[in-house]
């Protein structure tokens, strides 16, 4: 389904990309090159969590492995990068695809959610690829999931608005800012029977149609996947009308066509009434257009879409229909569009298969596939099965993409034809962190899933294909980090990194393309790095409580119940499981549990750390003690390897423990000299950041008038709220952040080593 042309809001934002360009220019060198056409153009796929456990074409997938033909066409036409290190979230390893620095560079530690200061998100000093790609006169494109800034879900942290891809380089966006779809409608847009929504009986029948037994809130619902089932399921229909947002409508019965008419109508972009009596003029009222759905509807005052265009204007755009369809539709035209002497990146960054599970769209799926009609979407059994289509789906779009582009064609059978020899693209597919526990395949862990440094939350895959391919149909077994990839754009087109980004920017991207090109080339990286922790946030705020309960680990991250609740969680925030007040923290989620008889959850540590060589791996973590109130420092060690089916991965606890400072703790010599190696490197490594500079925000290492004037800058912008100028972190970029420009003025920082 296209993007609708008619907008729910349009608006420019010329004269901040001017005054950005403005402050921008003593660090970003602005001067275009002639076009180089003969560099290859880059297309690049980003798929949400999806690790490496996933794909059957690296020799795991489990016992029931998504069907991802397309991919494995790719990837059987170019090279397979079987050991890959992503961060353990989505906005860490965005922002090092296109920065190519570790997160305690450049504090963006965690995914990005409503209170995270703009001092957490990608900063519009740092140099991004499309900075880059511009040295040889590239367009740059994003399209789909960004997760690289805040939104409007808290404007405040969000200093350059909805124009901020195009700020950070990138000449045109069309996608969402947020990390995840909003969670599913159970209302299925305004038309499920009376049930309680929250207090201590969610779910349940309202008796009289208007209030809860036990008290809470009486609302429509419950559709766990967002749309209306069959007369199997409760309050299912097997007929009605399926009613569109420009009031035209259509009667849907169940058949062989629509075996599921609820189903049918959702992915057409409308919203099903059950009825006997066809469609009415006018529509029944409460019906709810622009309340977000999902995958299916992304609309309302924080769910649109937004664009940034390459004149600086921005647009909001209600859209009802697949994100991964809608996507793949907006990279197309694109894409179509470019002409033929100016060489383009193009980023389609598909939201799935980030929780919420949702079925996608019959027509994308494989033959034979599991009918999901009547599942239950918060069901782990179930999510397990719908993970699965998810990818499919994206995999069957992610070949019409190559298809429409002209990078590939079908054969008779329906498989991808794919000739990168005969093309000028370079094409690129990665997942941008482990899975989500819901998903793991065995033999992965997911209790240490996405969210964590260990294995199954930090190893992705990683295909390349292209051009400069030589021998395709390989692995490559090196290490790779995702910080490379920043590297490799580079690369591809003529550009040596090193000399565009300055020495201020501390780069952790090492060379890819030999790699491409020389099958015998060696490693180029003695060790591979990945790391979390939390965000930086208002000084005083507290994120209540949530328990993912598929890893039974309780989290401090997601501010609001709903997301929680998305993410597969128990809420533990005011008005969740714990009562009206909720609890303050894990620990106290701990207490409640265990003076309930249940056993209580893991705690997600404050600080996570990893660094691996070819055969060992160290972790180090900063684990909460709820007895002390401090953290205690956890260390452990682990023999790894990247063998298919069964890899020898990290699992730090329970019977499956292979934890060498616990089962075996007089470490051999050769593991010994690993570990001491290790522990040097990456304390070598975390010196190697320089101390924060006070006063400077434009991360030049100097105190200077320019600072003066990009503190005014957001100081004025959007009401003086957060900004990468904000020093000591209270929210507001105000007085006392100029003051300490001011204490600081004329400071050279030390250089970096």
């Amino acid at each position: 389904m296209s993007v609708p042309t008619r907008s729910r809001r349009s608006y420019t934002v010329l004269a901040l990309s001017m005054v950005l360009t403005f402050l921008l220019s003593p660090l970003v060198e602005t001067a275009v090159a002639a076009p180089a056409p003969q560099r290859p153009n880059i297309l690049f796929f980003i798929m949400d969590d999806v690790g490496i456990d996933q794909m059957q074409i690296f020799g795991y997938g489990g016992a029931t492995p998504p069907r991802t033909p397309n991919i494995d066409a790719i990837a059987r036409a170019g090279v397979r990068f079987r050991n890959t290190w992503a961060m353990p979230e989505c906005s860490p390893s965005r922002a090092m695809f296109f920065e190519g620095r570790y997160p305690f560079r450049t504090n963006v530690f965690n995914a990005i959610l409503a209170q995270d200061l703009a001092n957490s998100q990608v900063s519009p000093y740092e140099i991004t690829t499309p900075k880059v790609l511009k040295q040889q006169g590239y367009v740059s494109a994003l399209f789909g999931k960004a997760h690289l800034s805040g939104s409007d879900l808290s404007p405040n942290n969000n200093p350059l608005g909805d124009g901020v891809i195009h700020t950070l380089g990138w000449d045109y966006f069309a996608g969402f800012l947020d990390g995840a779809p909003f969670p599913i409608d159970t209302t299925a847009g305004g038309v499920g029977v009376p049930v309680c929504v929250d207090g201590s009986n969610p779910g349940t029948a309202c008796p009289n149609g208007n209030e809860c037994v036990g008290g809470g809130t009486c609302g429509p619902g419950p559709y766990g996947c967002g749309f209306v089932p069959n007369t199997t399921a409760p309050n299912g229909a097997d007929e009605g009308a399926c009613y569109f947002a420009d009031h035209s409508c259509s009667v849907i019965t169940r058949s062989r066509t629509h075996p599921t008419p609820g189903r049918t109508c959702l992915e057409d972009g409308g919203i099903f009434v059950p009825t006997e009596q066809g469609c009415q003029s006018p529509p029944p009222s409460g019906l709810l257009f622009d309340t977000p759905n999902a995958y299916y509807v992304s609309a309302g005052p924080q769910s649109h879409l937004v664009i940034n265009r390459e004149d600086g204007s921005v647009e909001q755009v209600p859209v009802r229909g697949y994100r991964t369809i809608i996507e793949s539709n907006l990279a197309i035209d694109w894409m179509q569009q470019r002409p033929a002497n100016t060489p383009w990146m193009a980023t389609v960054s598909y939201s799935s298969a980030h929780a919420p599970y949702q079925q996608p769209p019959t027509a994308l799926l494989p033959p034979l596939s599991v009918d999901t009609n009547g599942f239950d979407c918060t069901d782990l059994v179930q999510q397990r099965v719908l993970s699965n289509q998810m990818i499919e789906a994206i995999d069957t779009e992610l070949g019409r993409v190559m298809v429409e582009v002209g990078l590939a064609t079908h054969t008779p059978n329906g498989a991808l034809d794919y000739r990168p020899e005969t093309t000028n693209t370079m094409v690129i597919i990665i997942g941008d962190n482990g899975t989500f526990a819901p998903g793991v395949k065995a033999p992965f862990d997911p209790n240490h899933s996405k969210g964590t440094v260990y294995q199954t939350g930090v190893w992705v895959p990683l295909i390349v294909a292209g051009p400069l391919v030589n021998t395709p149909d390989r692995d490559v077994q090196q290490m790779v980090n995702v910080a490379d990839l920043f590297e490799l754009f580079g690369e591809i087109a003529d550009v040596d990194v090193h000399k565009v980004v300055p020495q201020s920017h501390i780069l952790d991207s090492v060379s890819m393309l030999s790699y491409l090109t020389n099958p015998n080339r060696g490693s180029m990286r003695q060790s591979s790095f990945t790391q979390t922790a939390n965000n930086i946030k208002a000084t005083g705020v507290a994120i209540p409580p949530c328990v993912v309960t598929a890893a039974n680990t309780c989290v401090q991250l997601f501010p609001q119940q709903q997301l929680c609740e998305a993410e597969g969680g128990v809420w533990y925030g005011p008005g969740g499981a714990a009562g009206a007040q909720g609890l303050a923290s894990c620990c106290a989620v701990n207490q409640y549990l265990l003076a309930q008889g249940q056993p209580p959850a893991a705690l997600l540590p404050d600080s996570q750390l990893a660094i691996r060589n070819d055969q060992f791996k160290l972790v180090q973590l900063q684990q909460p003690n709820c007895d002390t109130g401090q953290d205690d420092t956890v260390t452990e060690f682990y023999e790894i390897n990247e063998l298919p089916v069964l890899p020898k991965i990290d699992r730090p606890d329970g019977q499956f423990t292979n934890n060498l400072l616990t089962t075996q703790p007089n470490l051999t010599p050769i593991q010994r000299q690993n570990f001491n190696s290790l522990s040097d490197q990456l304390q070598k490594l975390l010196d190697s950041q320089p101390p924060p500079c006070p006063g400077d925000g434009n991360l030049d290492m100097l105190v200077n008038t320019e600072d003066l004037d990009n503190w005014q800058f957001f100081n004025t912008v959007n009401g003086g709220h957060s900004s990468w100028y904000d020093f000591n972190h209270d929210g507001v970029t105000d007085e006392q952040d100029q003051a300490i420009i001011l204490h600081n003025l004329g400071t050279k920082c030390p250089k970096e080593n």
